[in-house]
């Protein structure tokens, strides 16, 4: 079966909009979610240009630095996570190990 980009794109918003407030996750975690583990750096892009519904404030990466930073000018990732409650301390999430949201344990099928 030839690769659906367009289609992956939907299912990273669509796992995305599943974590919940006050919670993060990993590109990582929702490329392996998706079966998808080598297309990190595509999740990565897809939370660069997603729909405003998409929490893409919630995903780091995999050590819970917030890399995404940059691409919500300023200091908008961090203000966003700090009003959910989570800490940020020179760009990474304290407690990240924590909060962390893993879509293949967390996720309700």
């Amino acid at each position: 079966m030839e690769f659906d980009k367009e289609q992956f794109i939907k299912d990273i918003h669509a796992i995305t909009r599943l974590i919940p407030a006050g919670r993060v996750s990993s590109y990582g975690a929702i490329a392996t979610a998706l079966e998808q583990k080598r297309r990190v750096r595509m999740v990565g892009w897809a939370m660069n240009n997603c729909p405003e519904d998409v929490p893409a404030h919630r995903v780091l990466n995999r050590n819970g630095v917030l890399t995404g930073r940059a691409a919500f000018g300023g200091n908008l990732m961090v203000e966003l996570l700090r009003a959910e409650g989570i800490e940020v301390k020179d760009n990474k999430v304290v407690d990240f190990k924590t909060l962390y949201w893993d879509p293949l344990r967390d996720m309700d099928c």
